[in-house]
């Protein structure tokens, strides 16, 4: 957290001030946006319990995903009759393959 600062020190002092850290054994975190995805592989979690507040500090290799891939589209046109771009922009409105052709269909 801090440089230079004796890691077992850091500890004890923020023991003292009520904040507790725990190292979270994370295989991938993923952060769903409004149009995609965040996906962090490799992530080093930490969880912080400050006054009863949680926080959480992850660092990793960070790549975006879109929310749906070709199979999602091929399925909604396939189900719907609807052109490419009508099949991208529901599963963007909806993030959800049932929702967009219900929604399309009707």
């Amino acid at each position: 957290m801090f440089p230079g600062m004796n890691p077992k020190l850091m500890k004890q002092a923020m023991q003292r001030m009520g904040i507790k850290q725990e190292e979270l054994d994370a295989e991938e975190v993923i952060i769903k946006l409004k149009d995609k995805k965040l996906v962090i592989k490799n992530p080093n979690v930490s969880k912080i319990n400050m006054q009863g507040h949680e926080t959480f500090q992850i660092t990793g290799d960070v790549s975006e995903e879109s929310s749906y891939n070709e199979d999602d589209i091929k399925t909604v046109m396939e189900q719907t009759e609807c052109s490419e771009e009508e099949a991208k922009e529901a599963l963007e409105k909806y993030d959800d393959i049932a929702e967009a052709i219900l929604n399309l269909k009707k």
